[in-house]
């Protein structure tokens, strides 16, 4: 196995070719490929995607009071409560050791030792594309580039799912070279792990309506509406989608009240969840119709940088009760950012690690934050107002957990 010294890359301008043309030439070189498992395994700052603040930064500026919002769904809100809790002492925090260090990895030898389809070479213009393949999908990969894309072949109609790595891909000695812990945190679990699933019976699901009460988040540039209405909005209209399917489902406000962030994993750990959901949308720091979209976040893992930081400390050393899921996090993300992109017609923006939002931090299942389009988008934001592409958006969460 080729490796070489231990660097950080800065990554170059460039995006993931996301052309009908590489994604057909990544599916005809990788027809075929089966997954098997090894019988043992082994193991071996710029962040990207910045474009727009992020609504769950408490500092986030709001640009105009908003006017009233109506209390349209009082009568759905009635039948709605999430039940009492017998509050005990939170768990603790566990702080756990650093993860070990990662070497650089020649893709073809990782791909070999885990039995999955050749890497071949996609495009030498106008940026190197690389693809790699397995019975569970294809990745493709830009030398250069932390985007690349997954094209999840147990999905219909799947056109692909942007996925924020680590580190750049390197090319040394004509080979396409990944850091090792994106083999094990990124590739792995998509390419050879075994599908997410949930359990069969006494399903429970936390369901996260962003902010509330004083903690308004964004607005609408419409008409000031608040981010904290659609939030909760949507996430009634999920509940009882989710219950049809057989979950249990609580949520961490039924109202407008103000719940803390650090409060809502507490809540879900009380509530023994087997899965976490945190409903959100998004906003740049004025008006701006050239960037919307969606966006879904997981937590980072120990010893890889976030994607986005907002200017907040990264520790890459951190492991913390979330790390414990950072394969399923990343199948739950990449799940919600696929299905809710296909049904709803919002930009695929990717999939994207972060460690400062709190409800993400000290989970005990898998979590992710969901921002379901943009606010400061004209467009964007007269869709989020519209009671029917809400429903459509909390029906395509449900069909994503299906």
């Amino acid at each position: 196995m080729k490796t070489a010294c231990v660097r950080v890359f800065v990554p170059q301008n460039g995006c993931v070719l996301k052309t009908t043309g590489i994604i057909f030439c990544a599916l005809i070189f990788l027809a075929g490929c089966v997954t098997q498992p090894p019988a043992s395994e082994k193991t071996g700052a710029v962040p990207s995607g910045e474009m727009g603040s992020l609504s769950w930064d408490d500092t986030h500026p709001i640009l105009q009071p908003g006017v009233a919002q109506t209390n349209h769904v009082a009568a759905v809100r009635a039948n709605n409560q999430a039940a009492s809790v017998i509050w005990s002492n939170p768990p603790p925090v566990v702080v756990r050791q650093p993860a070990p260090i990662f070497t650089w990895t020649a893709l073809a030898n990782w791909a070999a030792e885990y039995r999955i389809g050749k890497v071949h070479l996609v495009s030498s213009s106008p940026v190197t594309t690389y693809a790699v393949g397995s019975s569970n999908g294809v990745m493709v990969l830009e030398i250069g580039s932390r985007e690349a894309t997954w094209i999840d072949s147990r999905q219909t109609n799947s056109s692909g799912v942007e996925i924020n790595l680590g580190f750049a891909p390197e090319l040394i000695d004509d080979e396409i070279y990944l850091h090792g812990l994106d083999l094990e945190k990124n590739l792995k679990p998509l390419l050879c792990g075994p599908p997410l699933t949930f359990p069969t019976t006494n399903r429970v699901i936390v369901i996260d309506p962003g902010h509330g009460g004083s903690n308004t988040g964004t607005h609408s540039v419409l008409d000031g509406r608040f981010e904290k209405e659609f939030t909760l909005d949507t996430a009634l209209r999920l509940k009882p989608l989710l219950e049809a399917e057989g979950w249990t489902v609580f949520l961490t406000r039924t109202s407008d009240v103000d719940v803390a962030n650090s409060f809502r994993p507490i809540f879900a750990t009380a509530h023994h969840a087997d899965l976490f959901i945190s409903l959100h949308f998004n906003a740049t720091d004025r008006p701006d119709p050239a960037v919307g979209g969606l966006e879904t976040y997981c937590f980072t893992p120990t010893g890889m940088p976030s994607t986005v930081t907002r200017g907040y400390a990264d520790p890459w050393t951190e492991k913390l009760s979330s790390n414990d899921f950072d394969a399923q996090n990343l199948q739950l993300a990449v799940k919600m950012q696929g299905t809710i992109s296909r049904e709803t017609g919002l930009e695929d923006r990717g999939v994207r690690h972060v460690r400062f939002i709190e409800v993400l931090r000290n989970q005990h299942c898998p979590a992710v934050l969901i921002e379901n389009g943009y606010l400061s988008n004209p467009a964007e934001a007269q869709k989020i107002e519209s009671a029917a592409f809400r429903q459509k958006l909390a029906q395509a969460i449900a069909d994503a957990l299906k």
